[in-house]
This record gives C-alpha cells, structure tokens and sequence, in this order.
C-alpha cells in the first residue's frame, strides 16, 4: 500500500479531524501517523514522552523535536519520574495521563497497527482464553483513536520511506515478548486473523446485549436453565466486571454451588464466586492495604490499588453500569475508599442511602469494601462499581455526550 493509499484510507475513515495529540515516539507507526495528522486534521501537538529507560532515550527525544520541526507540528515533551512495579503498564499510565492534560477537546491519536492488532490478540490469548481476547482493540474508545489499524508496519515503513521521513528503532522491542509473536507470525496468518477480529466484532455488539439483558438478576436457578453457551457468557461478565480473569473451566463448578444458605468457590486471580441464596456475586481480591486516594482525568486512566479505572467518552456509549452523563460530571474525579457515613442517592432511589447498606444490598464482603473505588464528583458520590449509580449523573434523554467508566484489576498495558 503507497502512501497515497495510506492517506485516502485515513482521510475516508474520519478518526482525524480537528485538533489531535499524536503519541509521538519517533519510530515508523507514529511518524507516519504524525505526518497523516499534519495533512489532515489541524493543529496538531505531538506527545513524547522521555522515560529514561534506554541510552538511547535523549537521542529520541532529539530525533521527534527534529522531525515535529519539519513537519511543523508542535511538540511536548514530558520525562516522567520513574516508580517502581510493572515498566509497561507505568509507561501507559504516565502516557495516557500527559495526554489528557493536554488535550483538551482534541482528539488523541495512537499509531498502533494491523500487526500491533494481531500482537495483541495472540498476546492476551497466550494468557487466557475467551472471546474477549479476540476482539483486539477498537478504533475507537472516547477521545482515543487508532487511524492506522488498517496498515501493517511494513505499510507504515513504506509510507515513510517514500515520504523521506527517518525514523528510530527501539532494539529491545525484539525481544520483548510481543517482539518473539512478529518474528514467528505467518503473512497469511495475520490476515486471516484480521480477517477474523472484524467478524467477531459485529458478532460481539449483538452478543453483548443478549447478556446485558440475561444477566439480570444473576441467580444460579436462571444461569442452570440457560443454553450452557449463554450461562458462560453471563458468568464471564460478571468475572469481567470484577477485574478478572477468563473462568471458562470453572463455570460448571460456579454452577454446583449450593441455593440454600452462602457458598462459596474460589477463582483464578484472587476473585471469589458466592452464592447467597442463590443469588452470584464474584468478588474482587483484597489488597494488602488501602489503596491509595488518586485522581482521574476525562478521558483518562488512573491505578488505583491493584487495578485501573479509565474513562472514556462518546456520544453512543451504551448505557450500561458507568455510562454516565459526561456533563454533570467534573472534568477530574477523585477515587478513594468509602468511609463511614458516606451517603448517595442511588439511581431510581426517591432519597439517599449510606454506602455500607448498599454494599450490604449487593452483597460485597466487609474485608473487601474498602478495596472497592467510590469515584467522587465535586465532592459527590457519583459511581461505585457494581454497587451503585448517582441519579444525579444518570444518563436522559438530554444527554448529549457520554463517559464510560471501567474498573479492572491488574490491566494489561497495550
């Protein structure tokens, strides 16, 4: 595919329009994509960020300033401090941020491929199996968008190479984990899983309100009469919900627990699956401590304990547990732990309720409530996940724009 195909493609697919934050490491994928934006969309504010991590590092941050000057793009350079924990997912984290400090109303833009796709996918299925695996990343998810995930990186060498625009090699990305996946990845192979994720994700939107709607209520007698196809479903969504991980093999024995009284099964990835009655509940682990009070930018990510919330916002995010209005919410959400006497109004609830009644009501376990993020607006209580929605920031029918709010626990970075 030349450069001009590259360009059409990007112009036809409309993710770039406006004001856009490229995340600009100065390799292939996101020097193509810079000078994609440059065409096409308008200002355009490149995003590098120095981690310090490689000899290399100062001679990269050398390299986008020169390019950004050619090309005549404006660049910001952050160099954040290092912490200590998962390198990949500190780097996302500290990427993401900077680029919701900076970008306003403009869209972000991030040069991942059809090869990065495909990594992806074999990636996460190596961990574990499931459907969700498969699906890969979307094109678009609130303000991030992925223009490039047409194109292959030989695409994206091809397009620089004919444009003259240099670009840097990161060596150590042959051997990391995802770099073993490219060197032993069939051409034929990745197209026809590509090939693959764009059927099963016109397949996913249908599947996922089939067991947005069978879910409800989640009691085992209802699960048992299900075809064993959906049961799984519903039951990995609840896993999902909680952070974890796929739990296809334990379905049958989730299934067994007994109706009468509380019972109990634990999960891969520290969760907990508890029948109350009947009624199923899978619980998130329990830290070694309290976590630590954060903030979360819109659109933006934030580490909260030993898990990450993320928002996302759009103008047809389904309305699901934290779909909320994004403009009763403040552009910055404070996450902590509940504390005695915190009270809401819960959704459809005409008065207020204390937060340790509505964790009694959905059943989570006392040792695990304070591991559990309240997300605060303005001082006001306004989502707890898989507990609770303000009525104050319910989605209407004025709703003009959406934020989709995630819990999970131990993210990938991608």
């Amino acid at each position: 595919m030349n450069a001009a195909a590259i360009e059409e493609r990007v112009r036809a697919g409309g993710l770039l329009a406006g004001p856009v934050v490229v995340l600009f490491s100065g390799g292939r994928d996101s020097t193509c994509l810079l000078d994609l934006a440059v065409r096409i969309a308008g200002p355009v504010t490149a995003l590098h960020l120095n981690y310090g991590l490689r000899d290399e590092a100062g001679d990269d941050e050398a390299h986008c300033a020169a390019i950004c000057a050619r090309l005549g793009a404006e660049l910001v350079v952050e160099r954040p401090e290092r912490t200590t924990g998962n390198v990949q997912a500190w780097a996302r984290d500290e990427r993401y941020a900077a680029a919701a400090r900076i970008a306003g109303d403009a869209v972000v833009a991030s040069g991942h491929t059809a090869t990065d796709q495909v990594e992806t996918v074999l990636y996460r299925l190596a961990s574990s199996p499931g459907r969700r695996a498969l699906l890969g990343m979307p094109e678009r998810s609130g303000r991030l968008v992925r223009p490039l995930l047409f194109a292959s990186r030989e695409d994206t060498a091809g397009y620089c190479t004919e444009l003259g625009l240099p670009w840097r090699e990161d060596a150590t990305n042959a051997t990391s984990k995802r770099g073993a996946i490219r060197a032993q990845l069939h051409p034929a192979a990745e197209a026809n899983i590509l090939r693959t994720l764009a059927i099963l994700r016109d397949e996913a939107e249908v599947l996922d309100t089939v067991v947005e709607q069978a879910l409800e209520p989640p009691e085992l007698d209802r699960f048992a009469a299900m075809p064993p196809a959906l049961a799984r479903l519903c039951i990995q969504e609840l896993a999902d919900r909680a952070g974890g991980p796929a739990i296809t093999d334990h379905v049958a024995a989730i299934l067994a627990l007994s109706p009468h009284g509380t019972a109990s099964l634990d999960l891969p990835g520290g969760l907990r699956a508890t029948a109350t009655y009947g009624r199923l509940t899978i619980e998130r682990p329990r830290a070694e401590s309290d976590p630590k009070p954060t903030r979360l930018a819109i659109p933006g990510s934030a580490v909260y304990g030993n898990g990450e919330l993320t928002a996302s916002t759009g103008d047809d995010i389904p309305v699901a547990d934290g779909t909320l209005d994004a403009h009763a919410l403040a552009a910055t959400l404070e996450v902590r732990a509940w504390r005695p006497g915190d009270r809401m109004r819960p959704l459809g609830l005409a008065g207020t309720k204390s937060l340790q009644d509505l964790f009694t009501d959905r059943k989570v376990p006392r040792d695990a409530r304070a591991q559990v993020p309240v997300v605060v607006s303005d001082g006001e209580i306004a989502w707890i996940p898989g507990v609770a929605t303000a009525d104050a920031f319910k989605v209407t029918s004025t709703t003009r724009r959406r934020v989709r709010l995630a819990w999970r626990l131990d993210s990938a970075p991608q």
